[in-house]
């Protein structure tokens, strides 16, 4: 299998079509078969449930290419039950998670030559989406549901790499309380739109959203999690019933506990001990880990220990450890690194 012919160190983090995509459709109260095509268009009717009410939800997960030369994904279960209890709580079929799982395998098998090489600093993200298609006029949840995955290679997330970010406190909620903001609907992330425009042209990387209740905790921001890192060494991760479970996340508080020897906390967060902590990073899929040197609140600056140059020691013991695992330099835990060719 020859690789296409892509400047794969400099890829930025965006689009570029690929050969095949995974497409099943829910009809009738089953999923079919599902089948990898190559067209890249979805016709739909102007009146169905996605454009009406916004009835979709999805995910994000890469491939990459290990030391040894095999092809991995890493922990697509996780992905699958995420997205089974985002399908729940938008009144959406639940695509079957051993399917899922067998659906990621064959896209990527299907665009291995997409797949970027080791030590080229990218990868295949995997993006696994569902939406309402029959025509919805009254609001309630569709009938019909199309679930597609297509995959594409990217470089970063955050351009710059590793260098440590500033961010801001924003005057926008992410998430109401007891709404969706634990699952990974479209909607959470179209209300987040406005705010990271407005962070963007104020010259910030992201932006920091507080609990929408008392507006006194720290949540998470648009497309990733928290974690900090207090002056003796401990790990410590917002807690709260309206942050995205993110599989990063939950797998550096593994690494952590189990390959660091690290103290872990997830508890609520204030912000007004943020500027307590020695090391600030974002967490996600996308990211894996960016640090976070400056955190603003309106004129007010809190700034990390570890400065605007490099990632805090911590931190980057952390992201070295778990892309170690990922990229298979480091041995894993059981059944987090799915191994596709």
């Amino acid at each position: 299998m020859e690789k296409k012919q892509l400047d794969w160190s400099n890829l930025g983090f965006g689009y570029i079509e690929t050969d095949a995509r995974f497409v099943s459709a829910y009809k009738d109260g089953k999923w079919d078969d599902g089948a990898i095509v190559t067209d890249a268009n979805i016709v739909l009717n102007e009146c169905a449930g996605v454009f009406q009410y916004a009835q979709t939800i999805f995910e994000g997960l890469k491939a990459y290419t290990t030391e040894d030369g095999h092809i991995v994904c890493f922990r697509p279960d996780l992905n699958a039950a995420r997205m089974a209890d985002s399908a729940r709580r938008l009144e959406m079929p639940v695509f079957p998670e051993d399917r899922f799982v067998e659906a990621v395998v064959e896209t990527v098998k299907a665009n291995a030559a997409y797949v970027p090489p080791f030590g080229s600093g990218a990868t295949l993200y995997i993006r696994p989406y569902m939406m309402g298609t029959n025509p919805v006029i009254g609001v309630k949840p569709a009938d019909e549901y199309m679930f597609r995955i297509f995959v594409t290679p990217v470089g970063p997330y955050f351009k710059g790499g590793a260098k440590p970010l500033t961010i801001k406190v924003s005057d926008f909620d992410r998430a109401a309380p007891h709404g969706t903001g634990h699952i990974k609907a479209g909607l959470n992330y179209a209300m987040s739109l406005h705010a990271i425009v407005t962070a963007h042209e104020e010259g910030y990387a992201e932006n920091m959203y507080l609990d929408p209740q008392t507006r006194t905790k720290v949540e998470e921001t648009g497309g990733a999690n928290f974690i900090f890192i207090t002056k003796d060494n401990k790990l410590v991760t917002p807690k709260s019933d309206s942050i995205l479970p993110s599989i990063t996340r939950r797998s550096l508080v593994y690494v952590a506990k189990h390959y660091l020897g690290m103290e872990v906390e997830e508890r609520e967060v204030l912000l007004e001990e943020v500027k307590d902590f020695a090391e600030c990073g974002l967490c996600g899929t996308a990211a894996v880990i960016s640090p976070v040197g400056k955190i603003v609140d309106h004129g007010n600056e809190i700034c990390l220990p570890g400065g605007m140059d490099e990632m805090g020691p911590v931190t980057k013991k952390l992201y070295d450890t778990l892309t170690g695992i990922q990229m298979g330099r480091l041995e894993a835990p059981e059944g987090w690194i799915k191994t596709i060719l």
